[in-house]
């Protein structure tokens, strides 16, 4: 009699390539549609809502804006929590918990009572949201660009990376369409009473979306590996300091870039068009809305510059051109022309989808696996501080000082330095990062 033993095989279970380009969209698209219009909240609505005690108009809306101002604070800190988390639990598990902490504050806002109905407690929780929005935020992005480029098949890492980017067009576009379609659709008084809640409360739609796409996901295979072979690091946040503090620096300033052109394209413009140049809020809105498909269409572009010529190289050619776009900066924002700011807005917004689409890639490849998280994460919330929370306020400082020209040189000096730290990275398009342990 002839025995046989049947065989047995694991399968490693992958995750389908529309599921995971799919839940990388969505958290981004959530996060920069929640950052969208909390940032037209702040100078629209919660200078009246909840801080109606001062005398001074504007002095409420820096109140306002200081609470804005906390994520930005607040990002660091989500980045280091939730970077703990992905290198030591797995991407799935932080990705599910940053899109809760995120989604969870952005619902609670639209439902918050105002300084009238609570008094000062109404600012407080104002803040506490905004400040659990900014924790949320920290973890979010990195965790979805993990998600993307560790599912990738060889020859695709920057293709697939480019899908979280999608989110912050996507998210402009939500953010700015849902004002101008409220803003349309019912009385400045119906808005100011319980319009301006829309958005905020309809975000959870999205956040559900999320949350059944994510759950369904299984890890991704390079942090399968460090399951695996139980490299765990115990402390990722010491480690990236202690062993990887260079590309810590690189990483950073070389994402400065990105931050400075996208910010003096979008708050600085718009600041300066209503104010300055004679444009209504609406008015440049659209304007600028147009301009964002510029930003979405050059995203993709982008990764295919990057899967073709490398990241290293493409980084740098997109730097060169933001410095030279600074030398034109003043003279086509102040031309007096629609067509020639729109044309501004345009070349503005493309260089963002160029120097954006790869940045992603380039953050996650520079770290190993086992503190990628960690690492990918605090570079881009840091440069989000040098490069974001600071850039309007310099460049209306140098705009009103030493004129509008200052601040295009302003933006080829922060390309410069980002592209003399591309310089100092190295080239990654060829990495085996699912191994590098």
């Amino acid at each position: 009699m002839a025995s046989s033993t049947p065989s047995i095989t694991t399968e490693i279970p992958t995750n389908s390539k529309a599921r995971v380009l799919f839940a990388s969209l969505v958290g981004t698209t959530i996060e920069f549609f929640d950052f969208y219009i909390y940032a037209t909240a702040a100078v629209l609505i919660f200078p009246h809502l909840f801080f109606p005690t001062s005398t001074d108009p504007t002095t409420a809306t820096i109140q306002s804006l200081a609470t804005f101002a906390l994520a930005f604070i607040a990002r660091p800190i989500g980045a280091a929590i939730f970077g703990h988390m992905g290198d030591r639990i797995g991407r799935k598990a932080t990705l599910v918990a940053a899109l809760l902490t995120m989604g969870i504050s952005t619902v609670f806002i639209g439902l918050l009572p105002t300084y009238a109905q609570i008094g000062i407690a109404a600012p407080l929780l104002l803040a506490l949201c905004r400040l659990g929005q900014g924790l949320g935020l920290g973890g979010e992005w990195s965790g979805a660009v993990l998600l993307a480029t560790e599912n990738a098949p060889e020859g695709k890492r920057a293709w697939y990376g480019m899908f979280p980017q999608l989110g912050a067009p996507l998210g402009f576009i939500l953010a700015t369409g849902s004002f101008l379609l409220l803003g349309a659709l019912m009385s400045d008084e119906a808005f100011m009473a319980w319009g301006w809640r829309i958005p905020f409360i309809s975000s959870a739609v999205l956040v559900i979306i999320g949350l059944y796409i994510r759950l369904k996901l299984h890890e991704t295979p390079a942090f399968q590996k460090v399951l695996d072979t139980q490299k765990e690091v115990n402390v990722p946040f010491k480690e990236v300091f202690t062993k990887h503090f260079p590309m810590l620096i690189l990483g950073t300033v070389a994402a400065i870039c990105t931050f400075v052109v996208f910010y003096l394209t979008t708050v600085f413009a718009l600041n300066w068009g209503t104010t300055q140049l004679g444009y209504s809020r609406g008015e440049f809105l659209k304007l600028q809305l147009l301009a964002t498909l510029c930003f979405a269409a050059f995203i993709p572009l982008s990764a295919v510059c990057a899967e073709k010529f490398g990241r290293k190289t493409t980084s740098i050619a997109v730097c060169l051109a933001a410095a030279v776009f600074g030398l034109f900066f003043s003279s086509m924002l102040a031309s007096g022309s629609t067509f020639i700011v729109f044309l501004f807005l345009c070349c503005g917004l493309a260089l963002m989808g160029m120097t954006y689409g790869p940045i992603g890639t380039v953050l996650s490849e520079i770290f190993p696996t086992s503190v990628r998280y960690t690492g990918s994460a605090l570079t881009f919330n840091l440069a989000g501080i040098f490069g974001a929370s600071f850039a309007p306020l310099i460049a209306t400082k140098l705009a009103t000082e030493y004129g509008l020209y200052a601040v295009g040189y302003y933006l080829s000096a922060a390309s410069i330095l980002s592209l003399l730290a591309f310089l100092a990275i190295r080239e990654t398009k060829h990495d085996d990062v699912n191994n590098q342990i």
